[in-house]
């Protein structure tokens, strides 16, 4: 199990829901970290309260919709001199739900895959070169489960693309102590995921984070938060690294 103390993480949507409580559990381990929100000021509150653990901490902020404030923010980490080891892309977005899937126009798709697709990509690209020339990485992209919605269409083609081109680059990296995977935190009370969603955002924990403590050089696996409901982060861990089995884009 990677000890990540002293160790810097970019998490994305850090300002609230999943990404604030995945912020904090990291915090908690003694990660530094690097918080990314629409604004760096929506970042305020988790800022403060992960600096409380002791750890260092900086915001930063982008609109994903503007893909040339991703490059900025890209820039912007650059300048702060520190070895991004981990990457939590957390941050994404659910347009709209559209009740006649026929009427769904291009709009949802475009917004959908920049902020859910490519934005992503485009920081797993930027670290990855430097996380190679130190031996080390850990990125975890999150997913969806949804399945069977045309109602969605644009944000299920978006996390159905993130889980694609995810995988791919996974199976380059398998072996190698920079490890890749995806995760599920399953349907949660978010702004994403709406007020009548069944879980509370807690329940994501541990699974949403098992992919930065792993330390089995396997690489292309879903991490989806139900296999870990309960478990300590150890036994998480320990449950990822027994067998855990390849991602083949069947649900959960």
């Amino acid at each position: 199990m990677v000890d990540v103390k002293g160790r810097w993480a970019l998490i994305t949507g850090a300002a609230r829901g999943i990404g604030y409580g995945t912020a904090a559990a990291m915090a908690k381990r003694g990660c530094n970290l690097i918080l990314h929100g629409r604004t760096a000021a929506h970042c305020d509150k988790i800022l403060e309260e992960v600096k409380s653990y002791g750890v260092q901490a900086y915001a930063v902020g982008a609109e994903f919709s503007d893909l040339s404030q991703v490059e900025r923010m890209l820039k912007d980490i650059d300048a702060l001199g520190v070895d991004v080891d981990i990457v939590l892309n957390n941050a994404g977005i659910q347009v709209a739900y559209r009740t006649d899937p026929l009427t769904t126009p291009p709009s949802d798709y475009e917004e959908s895959f920049k902020i859910n697709t490519i934005a992503p990509m485009m920081i797993v690209y930027h670290f990855l070169p430097l996380m190679e020339k130190r031996g080390f990485g850990r990125i975890v992209n999150t997913t969806s489960g949804i399945r069977h919605e045309p109602e969605q269409a644009g944000y299920s083609a978006s996390k159905a693309a993130l889980d694609k081109v995810t995988m791919d680059l996974a199976n380059k990296y398998d072996g190698t102590d920079i490890m890749i995977n995806i995760t599920d935190p399953g349907w949660c009370r978010t702004d994403l995921g709406g007020q009548h969603a069944p879980n509370d955002p807690a329940s994501s924990l541990p699974g949403v984070i098992v992919g930065a403590f792993v330390d089995d050089k396997r690489s292309g696996r879903n991490f989806a938060a139900g296999h870990f409901h309960g478990m300590s982060l150890e036994e998480a861990v320990a449950k990822a690294e027994d067998g855990f089995p390849l991602y083949t884009g069947s649900v959960g």
